[in-house]
């Protein structure tokens, strides 16, 4: 089968497509053929070697990260944390799916999307797809829209409270608009002036242009504040929130959070209910992932990027 292969940590071009061995699926396991991935941020941090919390704190990171994951290269080369495709077979074991059942699921740090087939323990994330989304828009949920629902939930949101999210336009943030909707709060998002029809058309009751504005200097104040991009200095945030406000940070609230089923049914459900989108930005193909890691790269991504395989 293709498979991207990361032959060391650098720029895009480390990413190189070859033939590997089809994997066979264990007693436990199924054989999914894959139709859609994605490029996740954290792929493109793992690639790069560049955890992305600053120059400093990059700095002093690097050796854990090559020590967690390879010295020289990533140990497990086939990187890709998401994907949407249909079981090819099953192992001997399996009773939760069947041959041609279209699924949706996350490696996490398992990584192994960037491939045509893929074996995933039968009792891991992994659910059949939503019947109302194409394989692409499945694709992008089990890591970005679940990541913004466990944070939230941190939150506790209210109807009618005011929630401010700063970096709506990217992945987490686009799911975080909707899903803080879906909670009833009136939701205010931040982004540049370029996504700013973008962001109302998920239903933000006020879209704010950070290059023009900067909400830490308004006398709004909120319920709770999201940074979904982590770019804004938490002391700085917190100005503008209410007494007794929560503040939630996409690279600090997430650490230690576990992705189960569970949420990714709940996920599921809701779309299936007509409460979620997926905004797709670009698709590749296989064949392009240096070049959709070299827009990822660039940080001007609304939504999700897409990797079709089939």
């Amino acid at each position: 089968m293709e498979a991207i292969i990361c032959t060391k940590y650098g720029p895009p071009e480390v990413l190189q497509l070859q033939e590997v061995e089809k994997p066979k699926p264990k007693d436990h396991e199924v054989l999914v053929k894959i139709h859609a991935t994605t490029v996740h941020i954290g792929d493109c941090k793992i690639r790069s070697l560049t955890p992305g919390l600053g120059r400093v704190k990059d700095f002093l990171f690097k050796p854990m990260m090559r020590v967690m994951l390879g010295f020289t290269k990533p140990r497990k080369n086939i990187l890709g944390m998401e994907l949407a495709g249909k079981i090819e077979s099953v192992g001997h074991a399996v009773s939760r799916f069947k041959t041609g059942d279209e699924v949706f699921a996350t490696t996490e740090m398992k990584f192994g999307a960037y491939a045509e087939y893929i074996c995933l323990p039968e009792n891991g994330v992994i659910a059949i797809k939503p019947a109302n989304m194409n394989y692409g828009e499945a694709a992008v949920l089990p890591n970005g829209c679940m990541m913004a629902l466990l944070i939230l939930r941190k939150a506790k949101i209210q109807p009618g409270q005011k929630v401010l999210i700063y970096g709506v336009s990217g992945s987490v943030g686009t799911f975080s608009v909707q899903l803080a909707k879906y909670f009833g709060a009136e939701v205010t998002g931040v982004c540049s002036t370029a996504n700013i029809d973008m962001i109302k058309s998920l239903g933000v009751s006020k879209a704010i242009d950070y290059t023009r504005e900067d909400f830490t200097r308004s006398a709004e104040t909120y319920d709770v504040i999201f940074d979904a991009v982590g770019k804004v200095p938490p002391a700085q945030a917190k100005k503008a929130l209410k007494p007794g406000g929560v503040y939630l940070n996409v690279l600090t609230t997430s650490n230690g959070m576990k992705l189960i089923l569970e949420d990714l049914l709940y996920l599921k459900d809701l779309i299936e209910n007509d409460k979620l989108v997926s905004v797709i930005d670009r698709t590749y193909s296989l064949e392009q992932m240096v070049e959709a890691h070299h827009y990822l790269d660039r940080g001007h991504k609304k939504g999700n990027v897409v990797i079709t395989v089939v």
